[in-house]
């Protein structure tokens, strides 16, 4: 009977992945873009809610999981979909985790798990900004102008995700416990230690994922620096041809033939 109900809260905990992973993946797609490749959506909060109702371990994956489809799927962050993976189950890993503390007041605990969870992002996101600038060659003042303007909007993003997070979790938080689904959901009691075989792995994952991600920015950088470099090769011979002609002319005392004009049939 012990198997079978723990096999039993693990279907649950499996379902609940999917079914939160899904709900970010969705939220994600409810936004305002913006000219420079920012925008304003709810991703967020379904992240910060499924770490919030479900824990850290559960929560983190669906953040990391919903989050991480997204960008697989999209031509325009398909590249980032490994940090991204990473960065979101940080915010869900850390609002579950701090919800299960020991703030006796609920409404306090879920809204500092839910900040908190939001600034890891926030600065996991705005570093992977700053150091991708960086990596590609552009100078120290344009890495920190393109954090500044991503800023903006993620302190808007988190704003926006602790705003609908915190109540909606309260509510909801009541109603799985008095459905006894919240019992169901529940794993087995985490260690308090910091380094197990769980956070050894996603740390890992992290140094892989972010070298990774350092080499591929580096050979694009040296990629788009060849490239300059031979257009403005080109650039200065077909500036030397032209030197060469205009003296040409000179010394032969013509003039440049006027084009010839065209005319729409």
């Amino acid at each position: 009977m012990k198997n079978a109900a723990e096999s039993r809260k693990r279907l649950y905990r499996i379902i609940v992945v999917g079914l939160m992973a899904a709900l970010v993946y969705i939220g994600n797609y409810m936004e305002i873009k913006f000219q420079n490749d920012t925008r304003i959506h709810l991703g967020n909060s379904m992240c910060l809610l499924a770490g919030l109702l479900f824990g850290s371990v559960t929560g983190g994956l669906a953040s990391g999981i919903g989050g991480g489809l997204y960008d697989l799927f999209s031509p325009i962050y398909i590249t980032s979909a490994p940090y991204t993976f990473f960065s979101k189950f940080a915010m869900g890993w850390t609002a579950g985790k701090i919800s299960r503390s020991g703030i006796k007041s609920e409404f306090s605990r879920t809204l500092i798990a839910a900040i908190i969870g939001q600034i890891v992002y926030i600065v996991l996101y705005l570093g992977k900004a700053f150091i991708t600038q960086l990596i590609l060659g552009n100078p120290f003042e344009t890495a920190a102008t393109v954090m500044i303007e991503k800023a903006a909007t993620s302190c808007i993003n988190g704003i926006i995700a602790v705003v609908i997070a915190v109540p909606l979790s309260i509510a909801l938080g009541k109603a799985l416990k008095a459905s006894g689904f919240a019992y169901m959901t529940e794993g087995k009691p985490e260690s308090k230690g910091y380094f197990n075989p769980l956070t050894t792995v996603l740390t890992v994952f992290a140094i892989a994922v972010t070298a990774g991600f350092a080499i591929r920015l580096s050979a694009d950088g040296n990629i788009k620096k060849a490239q300059e470099a031979k257009d403005q090769a080109y650039e200065q011979q077909i500036d030397e041809l032209n030197g060469k002609i205009e003296f040409l002319y000179e010394q032969l005392e013509m003039t440049y033939p006027e084009p010839a004009e065209t005319t729409a049939e």
